[in-house]
């Protein structure tokens, strides 16, 4: 059986991760008996149930992006009204 990363783990609903649990252990259990056609099965179902965990992983990668964006548009316009300042003083000089 393939776990998902640590990441999206963390992300699942305490009613998702105990799905995912119980499904990891079916699946190993089917490993175990060489029933790797419902094994198979199972990784599909734990793939379909892990979806969620995963977009929410992206939204926080975007909300991410979004803030240093932010971040960086505020430096910037920061540094070009001290650069406006500096130039200010200069020209009263």
């Amino acid at each position: 059986m393939r776990h998902c990363s640590v990441q999206v783990r963390g992300l699942l609903t305490r009613e998702e991760l105990d799905r995912y649990n119980a499904l990891i252990d079916v699946g190993h259990y089917l490993e175990e008996q060489q029933r790797y056609d419902l094994a198979h099965t199972v990784q599909k179902e734990i793939d379909i149930l892990i979806l969620p965990a995963i977009e929410r992983l992206k939204e926080k990668s975007r909300q991410r992006d979004r803030e240093t964006d932010e971040y960086l548009a505020r430096k910037a316009e920061m540094e070009r009204q001290l650069a406006a300042l500096k130039q200010e003083d200069e020209d009263d000089e």
